[in-house]
């Protein structure tokens, strides 16, 4: 048989260099120790196959329970019992005498070869001449207990898997004609092939040969050692906060491999859980007057052993990278196309519901799909690239309650089993919006459709009009959607300023609220293209491109979405602000006063553009006073202080604005607003009065740019969060009945539900 040769792979990109590594024992140190009696890492057949690491206490013979059990008896040195009778907690004894064989006839050949391929060591060269070793899994099914890693596909101990594509050199008609055992894999000289459908083949390669795989034992002792002996404690942080919103890891399977020992693990992903643990460490009663341990190193361990485990990519190393996300300061987005590829690897991007994988499995792949598939849509809006996951090569179902594991909390305890429903639901209700995100980006977010507008040229805005309606009415159907329990307004979401009970619904509403704004600045570039500058008044004879009405109702629209949004946030309190906030909440709170911004600029008059830079004086305001609510838990003073950062580079620009003209009221030339309405709808633009329709719609609005019938700040009333009373400002309501954030959010999304009744 040939020497087998490792597929080509891509060099993933260096995210950090390898400091020059110390001798370090591999034998686990004593202060390493994780609290909850696991076992050694010689679990794992590769490191249980070193001659160097195991002896016997009596040569060549098992304890008397391994013999019973006819399993493999490891000894580590210097230990007095043997590892499966640590892991069942039994005596290891010596004592019984060997129970005679009894061999059927014509069967010596089969049970030599049986005996042989039991002593046979899973050395490099025995590896190399099968491309593919006894892995963790069946390892585990030796032991005679039940554990959840039999059969995984993309969790297995020393081999990872690799999607064979249809146009790859594998031709997918001739792999149907290699022989699959029992487990439907088949040997070949490059790897092993696990068939999982009837259509989707993996090849499964050793981990051994790939760089940096000598070095993960002494990494995860690294990592280890830099929490120890917090690492418990750290957990359940992780579990209680975290993971009920953002649940990627299988948590049962998560404990299964922690409790018998933490080397069981790549590397990156109990780093990654630990560092993000690390924000809530004040919230811990055990760990709040205790040393915070050395962040840096766990985070420069975390990027060099990720950079390592994408050679050797598993589900853990995607889950690992969505963690590292997931910090404030941790978003990237080259990383974020890393880890996309090797999802695709992986075969994320695949309908999984009837592969031949354990059922936690299929379940956790649909999470950690749909959890990548929101990294690119988000990371592409933040950053304003391109995405990299298209829906004609996206074939992963909507996730069901089936995809969720059955047991992950205590069902007595009725407030964390109401906590982790609600979290499944806000995920859920995040994976649609991310849809509808998806669905802006690409209807006027890409090349090809900023071309379109830029060549219908005055007719910009009635296209971009025309296709905003259809992705409006789908988030006001969202919106209508959402549970009681994912409301701000629900009693699960209102908590008091001083309670220590955390609610995550913030960054669903401020996920709403960027998608909105996105649809919006739309609509607000395409009118500078189709209407006349201010500052050059048209000639008498010169027929505006866009009547007046459609740039006054558009403009409405938009600083009725900035009002509600600059709402929303001065309504968070300390237990929205401390608790988990998904990655993109960052750019999404900077994103309102860039929107702020964006409006001030294009506004018509010197009136409307001193309210917005009112206002905006006040949302910076709102956002210092979030980073004293907040703390320093979560990353919330950094969420903050970056939209603030943000803020101050806007503002500074518009320094260089020309002064505008005075205008005695905005919007004078509208003589007949009554008739250029009825026009609009006949036109078919579908601009509804109040919202009729789902269309546009429009409110109270008075002369100096206010609107009516918000009442987004609530003047000096004293904030919740500080006790400060916020500046006051002149939106006051002008004859409506005061409908806030929460009364318009159940009405049209477009429509401004003023009240007045003289429309506008």
């Amino acid at each position: 048989m040939t020497t087998p040769t490792s597929i080509a792979r891509t060099a993933p990109i260096a995210i950090a260099a390898r400091r020059p590594r110390t001798d370090t024992s591999l034998e686990l140190p004593n202060s390493n120790t994780n609290g909850r009696g696991h076992l050694s890492a010689s679990m794992s057949s590769t490191t249980s196959a070193e001659s160097g690491t195991n002896t016997r206490s009596r040569k060549d013979r098992p304890c008397d329970a391994c013999r019973r059990r006819k399993s493999r008896c490891v000894i580590n040195e210097g230990q007095t019992s043997c590892v499966l009778c640590q892991f069942h907690t039994q005596e290891c004894t010596f004592v019984q005498s060997p129970q005679p064989r009894k061999r059927k006839l014509n069967t010596e050949g089969k049970e030599e070869s049986v005996a042989k391929r039991r002593k046979r060591r899973p050395t490099e060269s025995s590896v190399s001449s099968t491309g593919a070793t006894n892995s963790l899994i069946e390892d585990m099914a030796n032991i005679g207990g039940p554990t959840l890693l039999k059969r995984t596909l993309g969790l297995q101990n020393d081999r990872y898997s690799q999607y064979i594509g249809p146009t790859t050199d594998f031709e997918p008609s001739l792999i149907d004609l290699s022989p699959f055992d029992p487990q439907d894999e088949s040997l070949l000289s490059r790897g092993t092939l696990r068939k999982v459908s009837d259509v989707d083949t993996f090849l499964m390669l050793p981990d051994y040969s790939t760089p940096g795989h000598e070095h993960q034992v002494d990494d995860a002792d690294a990592i280890e050692n830099i929490i120890a002996p917090h690492g418990p404690a750290l957990l359940e942080l992780y579990f209680s906060i975290i993971h009920p919103n953002f649940p990627i890891l299988q948590k049962t399977v998560f404990f299964e491999k922690y409790n018998r020992s933490y080397r069981e693990f790549s590397p990156p992903i109990l780093a990654a859980v630990y560092i993000l643990a690390i924000n809530w460490w004040d919230h811990s009663e055990e760990l709040a007057n205790v040393p915070k341990p050395d962040i840096r190193e766990l985070e420069r361990l975390a990027r060099v052993t990720l950079a390592d485990a994408m050679y050797r990519p598993k589900l853990s190393t995607v889950q690992a990278g969505l963690l590292l996300s997931q910090r404030p300061e941790g978003d990237q987005w080259a990383p974020t196309a890393q880890l996309v590829a090797i999802g695709q690897e992986l075969g994320l991007h695949l309908d999984c519901s009837n592969w031949k994988i354990p059922p936690w499995e299929r379940g956790l792949r649909k999470r950690l799909a749909w959890a990548l598939y929101m990294q690119d849509k988000w990371g592409s809006l933040i950053h304003g690239r391109p995405s990299h996951i298209f829906a004609s090569n996206w074939a992963v179902l909507p996730l069901s309650p089936n995809d969720f594991p059955d047991v992950e909390y205590d069902e007595s305890d009725a407030e964390e089993s109401a906590e982790y429903e609600k979290g499944r639901l806000l995920f859920t209700q995040m994976i649609v919006l991310s849809q509808i995100l998806a669905e802006v980006l690409d209807t006027f977010y890409t090349l090809q459709a900023m071309s379109a507008v830029t060549q219908a040229g005055p007719q910009g805005t009635h296209l971009v009009l025309q296709l905003a309606k259809p992705v409006q009415l789908k988030l006001k159907d969202w919106f209508a959607a959402l549970p009681q329990c994912l409301r701000m307004d629900s009693s699960a979401s209102t908590t008091s300023p001083n309670s220590t009970k955390l609610s995550s619904t913030g960054f669903l509403h401020l996920a709403y609220f960027a998608t909105e704004i996105t649809l919006h600045r739309r609509i607000i570039r395409s009118l500078s293209a189709s209407i006349t500058a201010p500052s050059s008044p048209p000639s008498p004879n010169t027929k505006p491109s866009l009547d007046p009405y459609i740039v006054h109702i558009c403009r409405s629209a938009a600083k009725t979405r900035l009002i509600s949004a600059m709402d929303f946030v001065n309504r968070l309190t300390s237990s929205h602000l401390r608790s988990f906030w998904y990655f993109a909440s960052k750019t999404n709170f900077a994103l309102i006063g860039t929107f702020g911004s964006l409006l001030w600029a294009t506004a018509p008059g010197r009136e409307e553009a001193d309210w917005y830079r009112r206002r905006l004086g006040e949302y910076r305001w709102t956002l210092g006073v979030s980073c004293k609510g907040g703390g320093t838990e979560g990353g919330t003073l950094r969420l903050t202080e970056f939209a603030m950062g943000m803020l101050d580079v806007s503002t500074g620009l518009l320094k260089a604005l020309p002064e505008k003209p005075a205008l005695s009221r905005v919007g004078s030339e509208n003589e007949n607003l009554g008739s250029r309405r009825q026009r609009s709808i006949a036109e078919g633009y579908g601009y509804g009065y109040n919202g009729g329709g789902g269309g546009f719609g429009i409110g109270a609005a008075r002369g100096d740019g206010s609107v009516g019938s918000f009442g987004a700040e609530r003047d000096g009333e004293p904030d919740a969060r500080s006790g400060l009373a916020s500046p006051s400002t002149s939106v006051s309501s002008s004859g409506g009945s005061g409908a806030g954030y929460d009364t318009y959010m159940a009405s049209s999304s477009f429509a401004l539900h003023g009240g007045g009744d003289n429309g506008y």
